[in-house]
């Protein structure tokens, strides 16, 4: 049996390791807090003492980290991925970081001797716990093919963006878009609701025309609207708001490497900021509406 090594199990990465069980994977775990190292354990996994201790049998090592730094380390590390990791190992980053440092830590893989993709992801929490996530892939076809039935474990739809770095673009495109329609959305429930209109209400008519859009039917913003939501919970657990931040930071790296406008994206990273200043950075992104 296929030996997995998945390291970082947050809001993201525990419930996409317990899917990797259900589908029949050998999973050795990783991660500094221990309440994610129990669940996986009650459901099968091993818990491994170190990142080094998980992947040194792992045929495959997925991470799921928070940023470009700690992928650094977690890879290039004295005692990282890129240093004790057995021969001939797929390694999978799904995190989301700069396209850069996707590019720098792949490079070192190869020169090494492995073989590594970057596989960000889209679909938030509830895709985690789904099976249902979209991968975005950076790196050469055939590692993909080999990391295909892992991936698909986890999620309904895989892309091949193109080669290493790739995955990273695509996916801080597609979360720069995501944090304004999140701000598009909260302002337009908003006006809505000042103006006497229910917020259930003027969500449905929205998601049936022109408007409609992901965090309105998906993902809904506002309290009482959408009992599977973040927002029906005080805003806790989902994409929080400090990560939405550093993705359109990274949104904003990448425009300024290539000299792409990106006006809203920049006006969305200075709203988030505020509301990570105000307090609010580890409440899920939806909750912008208490800015």
């Amino acid at each position: 049996m296929q030996q997995i090594a998945f390291i970082g199990l947050g809001n993201m990465g525990a419930p996409m390791a317990l899917n990797l069980l259900k589908a029949g994977f050998a999973l050795r775990v990783f991660d500094l807090s221990a309440e994610p190292l129990r669940r996986l354990a009650d459901a099968g996994a091993q818990v491994a003492a170190s990142p080094a201790d998980a992947v040194s049998d792992a045929d495959m090592v997925i991470s799921m980290l928070p940023a470009s730094p700690q992928v650094s380390r977690l890879y290039l590390g004295e005692q990282g991925v890129l240093a004790t990791a057995k021969a001939g190992a797929l390694l999978i980053d799904c995190s989301t970081i700069a396209a850069g440092t996707a590019r720098e830590v792949a490079a070192a893989a190869a020169a090494r001797g492995y073989t590594m993709i970057d596989a960000p992801v889209s679909g938030g929490t509830a895709g985690a716990a789904a099976g249902t996530l979209t991968f975005i892939v950076g790196g050469a076809a055939d590692a993909l093919e080999r990391a295909r039935p892992a991936l698909s474990a986890m999620g309904k739809n895989i892309f091949h963006a193109g080669d290493s770095g790739a995955g990273q673009v695509a996916k801080i495109c597609n979360n720069m878009l995501l944090g304004v329609q999140m701000i598009g959305t909260i302002e337009a429930i908003n006006l809505g609701v000042a103006s006497g209109v229910d917020a259930a209400v003027l969500s449905e008519i929205i998601a049936k025309s022109s408007g409609r859009n992901w965090t309105l039917e998906v993902y809904n913003p506002w309290p009482g609207v959408m009992a599977t939501a973040p927002a029906a919970r005080g805003y806790a657990g989902g994409f929080g708001s400090d990560l939405m931040l550093k993705d359109l930071g990274l949104a904003a790296e990448a425009a300024e490497a290539v000299q792409a406008p990106i006006a809203l994206g920049a006006l969305a990273r200075e709203l988030y900021r505020r509301h990570s200043a105000a307090g609010h950075g580890a409440l899920d992104f939806s909750s912008l509406r208490e800015l």
